[in-house]
């Protein structure tokens, strides 16, 4: 049927204007939408500090990673894409996240990309991200990215432009193999990145225009910041959040409720620990 992809059904109730903005703004880096946003830390660290006593070792981006899971499971319109003026609901939620195998200049970076059902609580979810880091960071073991990466590293440039070039026509007019979509982490829900590691504050990260990933956000480094808040100017410590959007996928109000929503689960991530309910289904 033209337009089905193997990754994603085609929405068809959606506003004229979101019929529209596709067309006018055909590639994603057309329609970026840029964000910062202070997270105050002290609901996280506390989390931490309580499970490390119970003898479960948290880090941020494990916390941060499950919150980011619940708002695409509770609010579906993130997990869309734009496909050649199309807009599509992604069949399952998965996160890429870029690693590097040790902190030097000349170490390899390995991408994984996770996949999940979307009702994961917070230890399903660490189990996941732990597993699938000792394999990204084993200098001996790769995934199916590093795989094709790898493969594609000894192709002279003048084939990889041409087969990047038909990868994307055959992606633009949903032909692209099932496994070569699975393999590519740019075909992605969200992607991730920890510049906070390297000792540097938040960034804002383009997205692609190879690829359907709608999200992209930075974590920068831990520091402390003004926040204004009950009328007041409090120092906090906090971790800032850099994030670029599609904006062709939903409207700027259910950004900036999802934000808040994401923003309260960090407040308070003890309620990841209950799996969730139900995943909210977008509209067909």
């Amino acid at each position: 049927m033209f337009g089905y992809r193997s990754d994603g059904r085609k929405i068809k109730t959606l506003s004229p204007e979101f019929k529209l903005i596709p067309s006018i703004m055909r590639e994603r880096s057309d329609a970026h939408v840029y964000f910062k946003q202070d997270v105050k830390l002290n609901g996280i660290n506390e989390y931490i500090q309580k499970k490390q006593e119970e003898g479960i070792k948290f880090t941020t981006m494990e916390v941060f990673m499950a919150a980011i899971l619940r708002i695409l499971a509770t609010r579906p319109a993130l997990n869309r894409f734009v496909m050649n003026g199309r807009t599509y609901a992604r069949n399952h939620i998965c996160i890429s996240l870029t690693v590097k195998q040790a902190m030097t200049d000349s170490a390899d970076e390995s991408t994984i990309k996770l996949y999940f059902k979307g009702n994961e609580n917070i230890f399903e979810v660490k189990k996941k991200i732990e597993e699938e880091l000792a394999i990204g960071k084993d200098t001996v073991s790769e995934n199916s990215t590093d795989k094709v990466a790898n493969i594609l590293g000894f192709v002279p440039v003048p084939i990889i432009r041409f087969l990047v070039s038909t990868i994307k026509f055959l992606d633009k007019h949903s032909l692209l193999p099932k496994w070569l979509i699975k393999a590519s982490p740019f075909h992605t829900s969200c992607y991730v990145t920890n510049v906070g590691s390297l000792g540097i504050d938040s960034i804002y990260h383009h997205l692609y225009n190879f690829g359907t990933t709608s999200m992209f956000f930075a974590m920068g480094k831990k520091k402390k910041s003004y926040i204004y808040e009950d009328d007041e100017i409090k120092e906090e410590k906090v971790i800032n959040i850099g994030f670029v959007g599609d904006e062709r996928i939903c409207d700027g109000f259910y950004y900036a409720t999802s934000f808040k929503a994401l923003c309260r689960i960090l407040a308070h991530p003890e309620v990841l620990e209950t799996n969730l309910d139900e995943v909210v289904k977008d509209q067909k």
